[in-house]
């Protein structure tokens, strides 16, 4: 196996064990589901952050984006976009600094919607978030990003629910949607 392919059975592994559970559940996007995927245990925990960061890095490669940087919706994205800004300054030849982008815009001071970067006009982002059921979070964060001049390159999940969140953000903000994993593999 390849390193790569090592990194991400542990990182499966990880997730399996700290943020996969079956049960029944209702989803923030109203719909009813037997797996829960809450990702926030994993990406929070010390041996998952430098997997994580690694992982993504290989999908925005993959892509061939090339990203001035990278973030999402706070909560759910700040630990994996903190995490790639991290591995990048050994994996991606060049840091890609990380952004936070709030849920609503703070109501004092500048009334930003991001946090984290001086400028945001113009710059090329990758959009991250967690999970990606119907792509809800992942389209508010696109729009933030937007509204602040940024130029959005495409998206990145932990993980896809394959639920319509990719062909979504496809129809309606022609970004690609790409996922370290999909829900059929750590629930399969």
């Amino acid at each position: 196996m390849t390193p790569a392919v090592d990194e991400l059975a542990l990182l499966k592994a990880l997730l399996l064990e700290k943020s996969v559970r079956f049960g029944e559940f209702i989803l923030v996007s109203g719909q009813k589901s037997s797996v829960y995927v809450d990702c926030k245990p994993t990406a929070y925990s010390p041996q998952a952050m430098p997997l994580i960061g690694r992982a993504v890095l290989r999908k925005i490669a993959s892509r061939g984006w090339h990203p001035d940087a990278v973030g999402g919706l706070t909560l759910g994205a700040d630990p994996i976009a903190f995490a790639v800004a991290r591995e990048s300054t050994e994996q991606a030849g060049r840091p890609i600094p990380a952004f936070v982008i709030r849920k609503e815009p703070k109501k004092h001071g500048t009334q930003k919607y991001v946090e984290g970067l001086d400028e945001t006009s113009g710059l090329r982002v990758v959009i991250i978030d967690d999970v990606c059921t119907t792509g809800g979070s992942t389209a508010q964060a696109i729009r933030g990003a937007e509204a602040s001049g940024m130029h959005v390159l495409g998206a990145v999940c932990l993980v896809d629910r394959e639920m319509g969140a990719g062909e979504m953000l496809q129809r309606d903000f022609g970004c690609a949607l790409e996922s370290v994993f999909r829900l059929s593999e750590l629930a399969g």
